[in-house]
């Protein structure tokens, strides 16, 4: 079996998958909201409460994905209602770019901690692996989603300001301790990671398309 066909339309909208994903990603997200209760703790007692959401990164943007994988398979089709289409299309693309972004950074992060000195234990390539997954996960379905470019511009408007909420008042995920006399590298890091998780968000959603597009338009030769 050639390795294009796991990356096919028939794998991974496949039902089976799909339930798998959701078994993994629901109680992975509520785990998610566990792991920053402390942080989430502090930032009630020690911050203005309208900054909670933007604490908990990367389960909300789990949250966003398995809503809007959840939705993709409950309903396949574009719903008929324009208000509608334009709350899944800004769920999918806050939950593709989201996804892509934190899932790089918290591997990143963490191995620049261990570059650092930081030790490594067995929580932290859990949370290597299940990270890298969310990012791979949102390249390979993005183009199965129904966003545009203004779902995306609200997703990136979003993102960007989750960054500035984080950096801006000291909200961002707790650090390895090594890394708290890099704070202004990794703030431009994470800015920086923001911008390519929405370029590559446009890319996973349109080049598929495109290049469908593109062979349409080769016509069948004959021999």
């Amino acid at each position: 079996m050639s390795w294009r066909f796991y990356l096919s339309r028939t794998f991974l909208m496949n039902p089976t998958l799909l339930t798998l994903m959701t078994i993994f990603y629901v109680p992975g997200t509520v785990y998610g909201y566990i792991w920053y209760r402390g942080q989430l703790i502090d930032t009630w007692n020690e911050h203005p409460h309208w900054q909670l959401p933007f604490v908990p990164d990367s389960p909300t943007a789990s949250l966003f994905f398995a809503l809007a994988l959840i939705w993709l398979w409950a309903a396949p089709k574009r719903p008929a209602s324009a208000f509608v289409r334009g709350v899944r299309g800004i769920v999918e693309a806050l939950g593709v770019v989201t996804s892509i972004k934190y899932g790089i950074w918290a591997a990143a992060i963490i191995f620049a901690g261990a570059a650092q000195g930081d030790e490594l234990v067995w929580q932290d390539w859990m949370l290597v692996v299940s990270h890298g997954a969310m990012a791979i996960c949102a390249l390979l379905y993005a183009r199965f989603f129904s966003f545009g470019p203004a779902a995306l511009a609200v997703a990136a408007a979003w993102t960007f300001l989750n960054d500035a909420v984080d950096y801006g008042f000291g909200v961002y995920p707790y650090l390895p301790f090594v890394l708290k006399d890099d704070l202004t590298g990794v703030a431009w890091f994470t800015f920086l990671l923001t911008a390519f998780s929405v370029l590559a968000a446009l890319w996973a959603r349109f080049a598929p398309e495109a290049a469908r597009g593109r062979t349409s338009l080769v016509p069948n030769k004959k021999f």
